[in-house]
């Protein structure tokens, strides 16, 4: 997306460039170029790749690229004269020269350097190529053929390697610079040799060189923020572009060499005129720093590219505009200046009558009315200057420059006393005293001097008592009159006139001040300006002294660092030593020894102050970098205060900068380590500021240096720990954690001690992770294949392997990072390694066994038959990413009785919490439809009905192993195909097979599921549904399947007071005649009883209303409540029931030959019913009696009271009973209850009897010897319905119509 900022406000006449911006690359853009059409633009970028934009309306639209081939950043391009070629050149020590057109590599990657390559440009006839490299040599190719025509190595000695290089537009010559500050000029031709070389052209790394347009010049900038410009000879011309505040990147010049356009970290981009040196218009400022820019050959245009990958694109005609605007006015103003210069010239210099040198000549100054041998005096003495006055007292000059005020007062009044008419005395005392305020005493000795005899001396002290009282009108005119005694000498007038600024600047006149020291040194540019620039540069240091005076730091700041290139320049040539210079000490006390480490100071405390702690530790540095020992012995007070104040400054804005900004945050940090690298703790917060962006390298090094610089210190160790840790080195992270640990133990004092109460040791969180792991593998399987190495292992082995690990180092070391043990990641860590996959699979014959592989590598073993089975299944476990995989055939000891009997009962959970469950379907070839999983053997196994419900992600797999149906989703149980056809042929419903829930709810149901399956072991048939039901149970292998199907159903019936276990058709087991010999007498499914509607339900309850008394139908309800669930042990069941006496039985007659009798039954309160089943039964009457007993009964389920099921509904309310329940029994009597029946109860009753009053499953019972019963089966359901209760008109109680017992049946 183009972002486009088109910003044409003016303010004033001041004009803003048009500004367009694109994110061109992915990275940093350090090179751009334009074609000579000053349309297409080229970019390079540390993504390795180059492109070519189109800058057609403002807009830059991509028409070129990307161009690939560097290996690394890209940090150069040129493009060819003839626009028809690009050369770039970059990190990869290599050279590229592409085909514009065709977008291919013409040549390259030419590698000749050992370095990083900076800097490339084409000579002006496109046939050659220059490379400048890291590795200290500018090489020149042939463009045409890729070959090396030269390589220049005669840099000097430890350059630090070539950062750019160019061609003059006359092709005669090269220019390179160097990180090391030197420039240097080659020949070009058939032989290259060295022209010349400037060394330290400036005071930092050169980046940039070019020419001007007519090869006479190079300009290069640099780091310490100044352009300059350079003849060819070498010398420096003119003065240095300055005003960027930062490193300058870039530097590039228009065609026709009028101005220049520079790029700098300071995030400006500047414009500068060629002829003055001057800034063109305002700086273009930037979010982020611009690293290249280039000019469009029309120069209308400049193009700059970003640390942030985007590409700028600026039209610079209004600036360029506006640029001759000032640059007219500026020189009309110089014109003016100049000429009303030279007129004061004249009158100050050019009037001999001024002077007195023509004896002919009358005065008409205080001077006229003197002899002719005063005048002749005058004459002479006025051929005498400052510096010679002043020299003639050289033990009061030495008392001043000392600030012995007192000393030199007292000597001149001495002096005085002896010679009262020497008016230099009076003149030098009234400076004495003009030093120490003493402006009215100061006053009168200039007017004495003057009285004696006028000299230059008196007015200027004159003029500075005057301007120390205020008087500036009447100072002006001493001043003034201070410059007829300059003998015609300009270097003398330069000094009054500096006096009479540095006065006023005194008076605290300063902008007048400095204003006229500025137009001095502008004036006077074709003298030496050496004084101005001193005078000017001390000034600017006052005022900048002001304002930190005043706390006014930041601008403090700013003055000394625009004074700094000036006192540098003075303090390098040794200036301020000079005599013109050394008279202001005199007059106005100016220390000028001790000013070079005063401002050096002073501004690292007031960037300190303004808290640009950077700047200031640069500034430290600087500063220390250029005085000498004995300064800095001097200064050493100072400096210890200095960085224990920055110091802790970069800490305390380092830890803010912490989570806002991280490069801030390293820089200040790093800052103090420069400024004192025996600093621990600065190590350590920039080490835990990298840890938090993941520097690991770069955290432990600092923690490193942290520790060595304080060994006794936890805090390395604890940042040691960290790092180790986020570098994945656990081994050594614990060791760093458990000396860190030492050094809290042994801490003297008790606050550090009591930090080490915040962390765990080693031994707890080993002990919270072995406790972690032996609670998961209390649910996992007893032994599992280690997919990696092919090994059975036990959970010793596993465990073992676990402690060996790098996931259990990691979270042991994570663990001792907290002040208390955070168990959820240690839980994790533990579940996701030990995590398991388990085999689904029908047995085979000569399935391999636990001592088949017992001690050998599975992968080893010979692939064949099921061992392949086996060896497949682990490699397909490993290649998912599962350490452990589990198969029943050998991961269980079939020899100990123990372990069957735990893993039969433990099989459901285990497959419950895997990870992943792989069934393996042998009988299904390749490419099957579906239908092919319906019809598997592996659908009929009693064992696989759990080992597909259980688990929760489930994966089938074809005979060839390939996934079922080719569906290749993670988890089959989400695939709407296969868990519909497993729905079909199953009779599973689709929600229990994707989230089965294990228990004793709907039992019947879950028994159908199971009626259907075999197994090879007859009692697995039982054991096969313990995991189903929830229930733990002996294994017996050996007892019959009634067994172990009758203690299932036993513990089911038991446990959960569901009696549809006892709905089944067939033949009754040994075990208890109420249950089933078979499992597949649940085949058939249960008898579903038709329920009524709520309209059909009201209609019965209203007619029973009439029928039956409240007080009866109450009754009938509690004695039914009041049943108590049926108990089931032994293999004897009480089940509570209604029971109807059987009254007679007669068999259809013709079936004395067959198997199965079918009955005619009359039983009391029941309709009458037929019954079939294989048992003979006695045939009796009323009439004809039997001593057996026969019962039709109604298992009681207390689902049939109405009552909510409180389990799932918890919002329901309470039902109250209006009447107790405790003192009446089953046998209580209708008369003991009395109490008021409300109609919500009366109500649920007869709704109660309604329900009773439908058809019910009814079982069949014969009364044994003993009094107990025993059910007889049938092959059908025997379905019974009470008689309608309406029409029992001789029943006064509905309650004495119900038989209500518990009866024990075998």
């Amino acid at each position: 997306m183009l972002d486009t900022t088109r910003n044409t406000n003016l303010t004033g006449i001041r004009r803003q460039a048009l500004a367009w911006t694109i994110q061109g690359h992915l990275a940093s853009v350090p090179a751009v170029a334009f074609f000579k059409d000053s349309r297409r633009v080229v970019t390079g970028s540390w993504d390795h790749t180059l492109k070519i934009w189109d800058a057609q309306d403002g807009e830059l639209i991509l028409v070129g690229g990307p161009f690939e081939g560097h290996r690394d950043c890209v940090n150069s391009v040129a493009v060819s004269p003839d626009d028809r070629r690009i050369a770039s050149g970059g990190n990869d020590n290599a050279i590229i020269i592409w085909d514009v057109e065709s977008k291919d590599m013409i040549f390259g990657p030419l590698v000749k350097h050992s370095g990083e390559v900076s800097s490339v440009c084409f000579s002006p006839d496109g046939k050659k190529l220059a490379s400048a490299s890291n590795d200290r040599t500018v090489v020149v190719w042939d463009a045409d053929t890729g070959t090396v025509i030269a390589t220049l190595e005669d840099y000097r000695s430890g350059t630090l390697g070539v950062a750019t290089v160019a061609f003059s537009p006359d092709g005669l010559k090269l220019a390179a610079g160097s990180w090391d500050s030197t420039i240097q000029v080659w020949n070009v031709g058939q032989r290259f040799y060295s022209l010349y070389v400037i060394p330290d052209s400036h005071r930092d790394s050169v980046r940039s060189v070019l020419w001007s347009s007519d090869s006479q010049q190079i300009v290069s900038a640099s780091d310490d923020k100044t352009v300059k410009f350079w003849h060819s000879s070498g010398r420096q011309n003119g003065i240095p572009c300055t005003g960027h505040t930062d490193y300058i990147y870039s530097l590039a010049i228009s065609s026709d060499g009028s101005f220049l356009v520079t790029s700098s970290e300071d995030r400006t981009v500047r414009l500068w005129s060629t002829k003055t040196h001057r800034q063109i218009g305002q700086a273009l400022q930037r979010a982020t720093s611009v690293v290249c820019v280039s000019i469009a050959p029309n120069g209308e245009l400049i193009v700059g590219g970003d640390s942030k990958g985007k590409v700028i694109l600026w039209s610079i005609k209004n600036i360029l505009e506006q640029g001759k605007v000032d640059e007219r006015i500026t020189e009309d103003a110089e014109a003016q200046k100049q000429q009303h210069l030279s007129r004061t010239a004249m009158q100050l210099c050019g009037d001999t009558q001024l002077y007195g040198h023509d004896e002919r000549t009358d005065h008409n100054d205080s001077t006229s009315n003197r002899s002719p041998e005063n005048h002749e005096a005058t004459g002479s003495d006025d051929k005498h200057t400052l510096f010679d006055i002043l020299a003639t007292h050289t033990t009061i000059c030495q008392a001043c420059i000392a600030g012995d005020l007192y000393s030199a007062e007292h000597l001149l009044t001495r002096e005085i006393d002896a010679d009262d008419n020497n008016h230099d005395l009076y003149a030098c005392r009234s400076v004495v005293r003009a030093r120490n305020s003493q402006w009215d005493n100061a006053l009168q000795d200039a007017v004495k001097s003057i009285a004696i005899q006028p000299s230059s001396l008196g007015y200027v002290s004159k003029g500075i008592a005057l301007c120390g009282n205020g008087q500036l009108w009447d100072a002006m005119e001493a001043f003034d009159l201070a410059f007829i005694f300059s003998n015609r000498d300009l270097i003398t007038v330069d000094v009054l006139l500096s006096i009479k600024a540095v006065a006023f600047f005194n008076a605290s006149r300063h902008c007048e001040a400095m204003r006229r020291v500025e137009d001095l040194a502008t004036a006077y540019q074709h003298s030496d300006t050496l004084l101005f620039n001193g005078v000017n540069s001390y000034l600017h240091v006052q005022l900048a002294m002001i304002a930190f005076e005043d706390e006014r730091y930041n601008e403090a700041a700013d003055q000394l660092n625009a004074s700094m290139p000036n006192m540098i320049d003075l303090f390098s040539r040794r200036t301020l030593p000079e005599p013109r210079l050394r008279i202001f000490t005199v007059l106005f006390g100016w220390d000028l020894d001790s000013l070079w480490q005063i401002v050096n100071q002073r501004r690292c405390d007031a960037l300190l102050r303004a808290d640009r702690v950077i700047e200031a530790v640069a500034s430290y540095q600087s500063m220390m970098r250029m005085i000498d020992e004995t300064t800095k012995i001097t200064c050493l007070e100072w400096s210890i205060a200095f960085k224990q104040d920055c110091i802790a400054h970069c800490i305390a804005k380092g830890d803010e900068a912490t989570e806002s900004d991280f490069d801030r945050a390293i820089e200040l940090y790093s800052a103090g380590i420069a400024l004192d690298s025996s600093c621990h703790s600065l190590f350590a917060h920039r080490g835990k500021v990298r840890l938090g962006h993941n520097l690991y390298v770069e955290a432990l090094s600092d923690a490193e240096k942290a520790i060595e610089l304080k060994p006794s210190s936890y805090r390395g160790y604890e940042l040691k720990h960290a790092a180790l840790h986020g570098a994945q080195r656990y081994d050594e992270a614990i060791q760093a954690f458990t000396i860190m640990l030492s050094k809290l133990n042994d801490a003297p004092d008790a606050q550090t001690w009591r930090l080490r109460q915040q962390y765990v040791s080693c031994s707890e969180a080993e002990d919270a992770i072995r406790t972690t792991i032996h609670a998961h593998l209390d649910n996992a399987p007893l032994r599992v294949f280690n997919t990696s190495t092919g090994h059975l292992c036990n959970r010793e082995a596993q465990i073992g392997a676990f402690v060996e690990s790098t996931e259990y180092k990691k979270i042991l070391s994570s663990s001792l990072k907290h002040g208390h043990l955070d168990m959820k990641p240690i839980k994790e860590a533990v579940v996701t390694y030990f995590r398991w996959v388990m085999l689904s699979h029908r047995w085979e014959r000569k399935e391999p066994l636990l001592r088949d592989i017992q001690d050998k590598v599975v992968y080893d073993l010979d692939p064949l038959g099921t061992m392949v089975k086996l060896q497949t299944f682990c490699k397909i476990a490993r290649d998912a990413g599962y350490r452990w995989a589990w198969s029943d055939t050998c991961c269980i000891d079939q020899n100990n009785n123990a372990e069957v009997q735990r893993s039969v009962n433990s099989m459901f959970v285990w497959y419950r919490n895997s990870a992943l469950t792989i069934v393996y379907l042998s009988d299904v070839l390749p490419s099957s439809k579906s239908g092919a999983l319906a019809n598997s053997a592996w659908n009929t196994r009693g064992w696989t009905v759990q080992e597909f419900l259980a688990p929760a992600v489930v994966l089938f797999y074809q005979a060839d192993w390939t996934l079922y149906l080719e569906d290749c989703s993670l988890n089959h149980k989400e695939s709407v195909a296969i868990m519909h056809e497993l729905k079909d042929s199953t009779g599973i419903d689709t929600r229990a097979l994707i989230a089965f829930r294990p228990g004793m709810t709907n039992a019947r149901e879950k028994l159908q599921w199971a009626s259907t399956r075999v197994t090879t072991m007859q009692e697995d048939v039982a054991y096969s549904l313990f995991g189903i039901f929830g229930i733990h149970l002996p294994v017996i292998y050996g007892e019959t399947k009634q067994n172990a199907l009758g203690r299932l159903l036993q513990e089911i019936v038991a446990r959960s007071g569901d009696i549809t276990a006892l709905d089944w058709i067939g033949k009754s087991s040994e075990f208890n005649s109420c249950l089933p010999a078979d499992i597949t007498s649940y085949k058939t499914p249960p008898y579903i009883l038709s329920s009524l509607s709520e309209d059909e339900m009201q209609t019965s309850v209203s007619r029973l209303q009439n029928a039956i008394s409240a007080e009866s139908a109450s009754i009938l309800y509690i004695l039914l409540d009041k049943l108590s669930a049926p108990r089931f042990a032994n293999c004897r069941l009480q089940l509570p029931c209604i029971v109807f006496p059987v009254t007679e039985i007669r068999r259809r007659r013709g079936q004395d030959q067959e198997t199965c009798f079918t009955y005619h039954f009359k039983a009391d309160g029941l309709q009458d019913l037929s019954i079939t089943t294989e048992d003979r039964l006695v045939q009796f009457s009323r009439a004809r009696p039997t001593q057996q007993t026969f019962l039709l009964i109604h298992p009681w389920n207390r689902y049939d009271l109405g009552l909510p099921d409180f389990a799932d509904d918890r919002t329901v309310k309470t039902l109250s009973i209006p009447w107790s329940l405790s003192d009446h029994s089953h046998g209580g009597s209708s008369e003991e209850y009395h109490e008021p029946i409300d109609l919500e109860s009366h109500s649920r009753a007869l709704r109660l009897i309604v329900r009773l009053g439908q058809p019910f499953g009814a079982l069949l019972l014969a009364q044994q010897r003993g009094g107990e019963y025993k059910r007889i089966a049938s092959d059908h359901n025997i379905i019974a319905r009470m008689k309608e209760v309406a029409s029992v008109h001789d029943m006064t109680s509905v309650h004495d119509m119900m038989d209500i017992r518990t009866l024990e049946i075998l």
